[in-house]
C-alpha cells in the first residue's frame, strides 16, 4: 500500500494512537477520506496493528499498553506490587482511573486487563516509572496500600512487610488526609500491627 512505510515509520514508535491520529496523517500525506478507512481495516486485518479499544490501536503487543488508552489512568494493586518489586509474582494488568467507564476484566492484547473505576478525589499518589521501553503510570507504595485498603483486597503480610520497609511515613499521612475514614483507620491499624 501507498502509504504503508512513512506510516510504520511514523506511528511505530508511539505506544498507542487513534483512528483520527491516523486519518489526519495519511490525509496530510494525500490520501483521501475514503482510504484511510480502507488502510487502517486492512492494517488491523493483516495483524499489523493491533485495537485496544475502539478507535485506539498499537503496534505492540504488550496488554500494559492499555493504560495509554484509558487515560487517565494508573497501573494499581496487585500490578503495582509487581511493577515496584514488592513481590515476585506475575499479574495481569490492573488499571485504576476516574473515567465513568465499566469496571471489570477486559481481553486486551491477549491478556488480561482488570479496569477498577475510583473517585476524582481518590485519584492521586502515581508516578511515571520506566517499564520495558515505555513510562507508564503506577502508583507508589503509599497509595498501593491506600488502593488495596479502598477495594478491600487481599494483601499477605509478606507483602504488607516489605510494604512496611519502604512507606514514607509522612507522605502517607498526607495521603491520607484525602481519604475516607474507614480507608485512614485501616491503614493505620495495618501499620500498626505487630510483626509477629
Amino acid at each position: 500500500m501507498k502509504y504503508m512505510k512513512k506510516f510504520i515509520e511514523h506511528f511505530s514508535t508511539m505506544p498507542v494512537f487513534t483512528a483520527r491520529d491516523a486519518r489526519l496523517f495519511l490525509i496530510e500525506h494525500g490520501a483521501s477520506k475514503e482510504y484511510t478507512y480502507l488502510f487502517i481495516t486492512h492494517l488491523i486485518r493483516t495483524n499489523k496493528i493491533r485495537k485496544i479499544k475502539r478507535g485506539v490501536y498499537t503496534f505492540g503487543d504488550d496488554p500494559v499498553l492499555a493504560g495509554f488508552a484509558f487515560y487517565p489512568s494508573y497501573h494499581g494493586l496487585q500490578d503495582a506490587l509487581s511493577i515496584l518489586n514488592l513481590w515476585e509474582q506475575e499479574t495481569n494488568t490492573v488499571l485504576i482511573t476516574p473515567l465513568k467507564i465499566r469496571s471489570g476484566v477486559r481481553e486486551i492484547l491477549g491478556g488480561k486487563v482488570l479496569i477498577r473505576r475510583i473517585s476524582r478525589k481518590m485519584f492521586f499518589g502515581f508516578e511515571s516509572v520506566k517499564y520495558s521501553d515505555y513510562w507508564i503510570e503506577v502508583s507508589d507504595v503509599e497509595k498501593t496500600l491506600i488502593d488495596f485498603v479502598y477495594f478491600r483486597a487481599p494483601l499477605s503480610k509478606a507483602v504488607l512487610d516489605e510494604m512496611r520497609k519502604r512507606i514514607d511515613r509522612k507522605k502517607l499521612e498526607e495521603y491520607l488526609r484525602r481519604c475516607p475514614e474507614r480507608v485512614r483507620k485501616k491503614v493505620r491499624d495495618l501499620l500498626s500491627k505487630k510483626k509477629n
